[in-house]
């Protein structure tokens, strides 16, 4: 039997799993939130067996809208895309989703918010409006507008009367902040960098004509909100992923009493945390600069102190581009940090490490894995994943490798870093030493690497 056209296959993909959404909401006796309504969470958000349901409609309705919109209207969509990224700085910079969210559902005309941020009222419904007519707000009557199920979630932790432009608690508008902000300003330096390499490290160092890296840049007095702002972002995007991603890839079953764990680049320690908890029996050392481990003092004297006095935890002031002091250790760990640096800076990384290894030590790399658009048959990570249903893009598009698409291009464009396919990071391992041995697929998937 031949396969139906594109777009009845597309639809039918949407169909069949709306209706699988549906029946799931209604076994719980409730319907589908709908979009006017601000966020609520509810367990089936996050309802890892409807993870793929939902990924699936979205797949398929993006791939469907690419398809039957003229291809002029959708470049005439996707060229001024910037301006979908000012928008939602904006309005996170002069807190119209913490204004709405006070005015409830019936909104607020935007003269009563003018009054509350003092930004022109034609400024104000010219941006919602932009975002409205793009699901994000919505304008309840003409120039009154209202939050949704999207821009609730702009909304910082605290009250309007206690921001003053604190970002602390507030991880998704933090970064959407930045996006809006030194991120969007390097991205005009984009081509111009890729063209001429040389001339600088990143286009983010050509846009604000600095030669530090950005984390150094941010240590400057005129860069105090953004610095904080980073932080904030920062700490949201660590605390989404489970314990068990760290202690399966580590392997802390596996080990024997009183073997070291190193987490380099660890932050304040935070993983080391999940892991110490159910494997005291372990010792670990987490690794940061100096700024990085006086905030992890605190860290630990406020979640563990006894990990740090009893000397199962230490940590650690070090520079990963080093020698490395801690020699033979099980595991040296690095969490998402791998996609901030080139490939030669990521080769200086993995050697410094291999040098201090013995023959039993391993690399577990937790980071971000590219995937082609095709299909990739020698790739572990592509082999395990389900098999996508016709016409649909193996990596699931958008709603599948969007964002990993997006956060390579944003690391070239901030550190010419990059997200790295599985065949770049066995080639990594490659020539320095290190064996590709394991692969293991997730929301954060893991790269297990062995002495060659």
């Amino acid at each position: 039997m031949s396969n139906p056209s594109a777009l009845r296959a597309l639809s039918d993909i949407i169909a069949a799993n709306v209706t699988i959404l549906e029946d799931a909401y209604a076994k719980e006796g409730t319907s589908f939130p709908s979009l006017d309504e601000s966020f609520k969470w509810s367990p089936l958000d996050t309802n890892p067996l409807l993870a793929e349901t939902r990924q699936l409609i979205a797949a398929a309705a993006a791939q469907l809208v690419a398809t039957v919109r003229s291809p002029v209207e959708m470049l005439q969509e996707y060229s001024p895309g910037m301006y979908l990224t000012v928008t939602l700085g904006t309005v996170v910079d002069i807190n119209v989703p913490d204004i709405l969210r006070d005015a409830g559902p019936e909104g607020l005309h935007v003269n009563d918010i003018s009054v509350k941020n003092g930004v022109d009222p034609s400024y104000i419904a010219r941006v919602l409006r932009f975002l409205a007519t793009r699901h994000v707000f919505r304008e309840v009557s003409p120039n009154v507008f209202a939050n949704n199920r999207i821009s609730s979630l702009l909304a910082k932790a605290k009250s309007l009367n206690e921001i003053k432009a604190e970002y602390d608690g507030a991880a998704l508008a933090s970064f959407i902040s930045a996006y809006a902000d030194e991120c969007l300003k390097g991205a005009t330096h984009f081509s111009e960098f890729i063209q001429k390499p040389d001339q600088s490290d990143a286009a983010f160092n050509l846009a604000h004509q600095t030669p530090a890296k950005m984390w150094d840049w941010y240590e400057e007095p005129e860069n105090e909100l953004r610095a904080r702002r980073f932080a904030a972002a920062m700490k949201g995007g660590a605390d989404r992923f489970p314990a068990e991603i760290f202690i399966n890839a580590i392997g802390c079953k596996d080990l024997q009493d009183n073997d070291v764990i190193v987490d380099v680049g660890g932050s304040v320690g935070a993983a080391v945390l999940s892991l110490w908890k159910p494997y005291p029996n372990l010792r670990y050392v987490v690794q940061d600069l100096e700024k990085q481990i006086v905030v992890a003092e605190e860290f630990w004297k406020e979640h563990a102190p006894e990990a740090v006095t009893s000397g199962a935890v230490e940590l650690q002031v070090y520079d990963f581009f080093t020698p490395q002091p801690v020699k033979g250790a099980a595991v040296y760990f690095h969490r998402v940090n791998m996609h901030n640096w080139s490939d030669d800076d990521a080769r200086k990384i993995m050697q410094i490490m291999r040098n201090s290894a013995n023959e039993n030590s391993k690399v577990v790399l937790f980071d971000i894995i590219a995937t082609h658009v095709c299909e990739d048959p020698v790739s572990e990570l592509s082999t395990a994943r389900k098999k996508v249903p016709y016409p649909l893009l193996p990596n699931l598009g958008v709603a599948g490798a969007g964002i990993h698409t997006a956060m390579d291009v944003q690391m070239l464009t901030l550190f010419n870093g990059k997200e790295r396919t599985e065949e770049e990071f066995r080639a990594l391992g490659q020539t320095t030493g290190w064996k590709l041995e394991k692969v293991i697929p997730g929301i954060l998937p893991a790269l297990i690497f062995k002495a060659a």
